[in-house]
């Protein structure tokens, strides 16, 4: 909950000739306000759009919610969905965050799954079965042909705005084990191709070195990115033959 419309707009602008020959695809999960604003703003760049959250219903007597089709017709390509602070602060369940990605696929707006174990879980040896359920439970009924553009973000939540960061080695162990058990839902094949993001306390210091890891494919960032040059310093340490 950062930027009103026009300081995200801008940011866009200067954002946009920062990551212009970037290597990584670019996406910027903006607050509802700021969706239109924004899309506007990076026309003609290659910095794609999107939302933080979004409800499971098309319509309906839900005060405050926003459904899929409101995202797409204000420009946002992709939405985050299940992130910790959704699921903590606001209680939502495996079940809701599913039905929340079979809408989003309906509408064609490309859904970002977060997963990730608390400091409690963590300390309890319940790393695996965690993420494990979120996945098996979040993913439950859909084929592999339908979540061919699904992305998954890794963030553990003990690591989120915080110094106590997990090390490359750590996060790729968590993202091996994502990818294994995507592979025993979907197949061999969608798992080699699924994007498998690490979020937790990212920064311009550490990018370079979660991205060497064989299973992290990029990066899902908070507060490095909501300045300029931290976040573009992030997006341009990606190397495609990593």
């Amino acid at each position: 909950m950062y930027k009103t419309a026009s300081n995200a707009v801008a940011f866009i602008r200067e954002l946009i000739p920062l990551v212009k020959d970037a290597e990584a695809l670019v996406y910027l999960a903006v607050p509802f306000t700021s969706i239109q604003a924004t899309a506007d703003a990076a026309k003609n760049s290659n910095i794609t759009i999107g939302a933080q959250n979004m409800n499971d219903a098309s319509e309906g007597a839900f005060t405050g919610e926003i459904a899929a089709k409101m995202l797409t017709e204000a420009g946002a390509k992709f939405v985050l969905l299940g992130h910790s602070e959704r699921r903590k602060i606001f209680h939502e369940s495996n079940a809701f965050i599913n039905r929340k990605i079979k809408s989003a696929l309906s509408e064609k707006i490309q859904p970002t799954l977060c997963i990730g174990e608390t400091s409690e879980e963590r300390a309890n040896g319940k790393t695996e079965e965690v993420i494990l359920q979120q996945l098996t439970e979040c993913l439950e009924g859909f084929s592999a042909e339908e979540l061919a553009n699904l992305i998954v973000a890794y963030e553990p939540v003990w690591a989120i705005g915080t110094d106590n960061n997990a090390t490359p080695e750590v996060a790729q162990e968590a993202h091996l084990v994502c990818r294994q058990h995507l592979a025993k839902m979907f197949g061999d094949a969608f798992a080699k191709k699924i994007v498998i993001q690490y979020g937790g306390s990212v920064k311009p210091e550490n990018a370079a070195s979660l991205l060497a890891e064989p299973d992290i494919d990029g990066l899902l960032v908070g507060n490095a990115s909501l300045q300029a040059d931290s976040f573009s310093k992030i997006v341009n340490s990606y190397r495609k033959n990593l």
